[in-house]
């Protein structure tokens, strides 16, 4: 059997240890050079297959690709574009066929989220469709940690990792100024649909060091009067409360408390602003001095502080895709199989593409204390272990010293392909 190239690309919104699975793809490809030829990867997502912008891999050293693991962000790009029906738009799938075919690719490795898992599945159809073989497996990545049949997603546990830590730091400087000064801190995270990255703030409190933490899930309507009665509460008791607020929070209406109106590639809500809605709330509700912050891009790119379960999720899921095709599966998906809580371990696992595309998980009603506006120990014994352990990054001159790869581009073969 030829040997085949393979493509590989990053998508949707990155993470501080995408590029961790990235290194887990090259390297493993690297070690089976009888199996799989070069890698090519995308420049910005599907894209860059789209528009046959290619960046070889192979012009990357060995210790450029180990650096890949301790560096944030997409290394190659990524992109926010969403493959319509081969019935809708057949014209992307032959194109995609004309540019696999003239690089000789027969492996499709795509790191993403949901959409990315619908874009991996429908790839992964070309040989039934078109009659072009391809083998296409979803590596997994999303800081909503929000994806099927998987115990938690790369991505998420160092996300987890920042918005706790976070949550404990800020809470500390709140308590410090409360007597004369700020009251109430709210911290907007991301979560459109899945309160994940909200619950991981309840762990900042802990029995050795209790803090007066209020979540805000978007699983949860907002209800303006418990809230306020909460942080009443909590202001009276302790002095001071902080307020942990999702993205995607949403008032009984069903309408999302900071929709502005704005929709992405994928139809998807533009977010954000949640924070000074909830401030205002407490100050015309109760009258308190309050200060807020938004986490946005810091959350997801803080490598300086990535949870080394995390990091080491994130490679074994590359190297397990490569894995998965060398040994002949399509349309598959490698997962994190929780084995035990306490010790924490894991195993890797392997889910059918079908099961996993357009389906979000939620936080699951346990996990959600019964007022609505916390985490409860069910939760927090599945939290725990996913921020656990330290990975830092090496440093130079006081900063992170993160690669940036050559990226250098493939020669094209065929004429240009407008999107």
């Amino acid at each position: 059997m030829a040997i085949k190239n393979a493509f590989y690309a990053q998508s949707g919104g990155v993470t501080a240890v995408i590029n961790a699975s990235a290194a887990g793809v090259l390297e493993t490809a690297r070690a089976h050079p009888d199996k799989i030829g070069k890698v090519y990867a995308g420049r910005n997502g599907i894209i860059g297959a789209l528009t046959e912008d290619l960046i070889d891999t192979s012009a990357e050293s060995a210790e450029a690709i180990r650096a890949l693991r301790h560096t944030p962000s997409g290394a190659f790009g990524s992109c926010r574009y969403k493959l319509k029906s081969l019935e809708d738009n057949r014209r992307e799938y032959e194109r995609l066929i004309a540019v696999f075919k003239a690089h000789d690719i027969g492996y499709f490795f795509y790191n993403g989220g949901g959409d990315s898992a619908d874009t991996c599945l429908k790839v992964s159809q070309l040989a039934n469709t078109l009659g072009y073989p391809i083998q296409a497996i979803h590596v997994p990545k999303t800081v909503d940690n929000d994806l099927p049949i998987t115990d938690c997603c790369p991505g998420f546990g160092s996300v987890a990792k920042y918005i706790a830590v976070s949550t404990r730091e800020a809470s500390f400087d709140v308590a410090s100024m409360a007597k004369t000064s700020t009251k109430v801190f709210i911290l907007e995270v991301m979560g459109r649909h899945a309160g994940w990255i909200a619950a991981a703030g309840g762990l900042a409190s802990s029995e050795d060091c209790q803090i007066p933490i209020i979540i805000l899930f978007p699983e949860v309507a907002f209800n303006q009067e418990k809230f306020l009665a909460k942080v009443d509460h909590y202001v009276k008791q302790y002095g001071y409360c902080t307020v942990v607020v999702s993205e995607g929070v949403k008032g009984g209406d069903g309408k999302f408390l900071s929709d502005q109106g704005l929709r992405d590639a994928f139809g998807h809500a533009q977010l954000g602003g949640v924070a000074p809605v909830v401030a205002n709330i407490v100050r015309d509700g109760l009258g308190l001095k309050y200060h807020w912050g938004v986490a946005d891009y810091l959350q997801r790119s803080a490598r300086h502080i990535a949870s080394r379960t995390d990091v080491e999720q994130a490679y074994a899921m590359g190297k397990a895709a490569v894995e998965y095709a060398i040994a002949g599966h399509n349309s598959v998906m490698p997962t994190i199989d929780r084995t035990s809580s306490s010790p924490y371990a894991w195993k890797t696992g392997m889910a059918e593409l079908s099961k996993v595309a357009n389906v979000e998980k939620m936080m699951p009603a346990d996990f959600i204390s019964a007022d609505g506006l916390g985490i409860t120990d069910k939760c927090r014994e599945y939290l725990a272990p996913l921020i656990e352990g330290e990975d830092y990054p090496p440093y130079k001159n006081g900063l992170p010293d993160y690669v940036r790869l050559k990226n250098t581009a493939v020669d094209k073969k065929l004429d240009e392909f407008k999107i």
